[in-house]
């Protein structure tokens, strides 16, 4: 019997995946960049950072940005989480006329502004914006997770 143990040792460390997770200095590193860049072009935003599984970690609205961003910029993060793409994919889809995305369940955010965190083929989590131009909020979330060197 213990000469099987080694053998088992060498198969767990082979077939054994590791993967990076989002840690808090991740997420404040991430945060603190985000609202940076809203703040430079004078954007009131929400900011929201979610896990793979699209788990809230993160939220944050800042001064002037409406109510609704607060509930908008985590969809969009959990819906680019779950997705592992850009939020903006599934607008575009739906835009040139794939409303059945529209019943999709669990993703509510479907507009452009939700950004994925990937690190080596993985996705950690993501980013999620609202506030101003579609296209503003995902500028401030590719800054934010540029922040951590992705």
């Amino acid at each position: 019997m213990l000469t099987f143990l080694p053998c088992l040792t060498i198969l767990w460390d082979v077939y054994m995946k590791t993967k990076a997770t989002l840690e808090l200095a991740d997420l404040k590193t991430i945060a603190a960049a985000a609202e940076a860049e809203a703040l430079k072009h004078g954007w009131a935003v929400s900011i929201a950072i979610v896990d793979d599984g699209g788990n809230l970690l993160w939220l944050q609205r800042l001064d002037g940005a409406a109510p609704i961003s607060a509930h908008i910029a985590p969809a969009k993060a959990r819906t680019s989480a779950l997705g592992l793409r850009e939020s903006k994919i599934y607008e575009e889809m739906i835009n040139a006329g794939r409303m059945s995305f529209l019943s999709a369940p669990g993703l509510e955010g479907m507009l452009e502004g939700g950004v994925p965190i990937m690190k080596d083929g993985q996705c950690l989590g993501a980013v999620g914006v609202s506030g101003v131009k579609s296209s503003e909020d995902a500028q401030v979330a590719r800054v934010g997770i540029s922040a951590i060197g992705l």
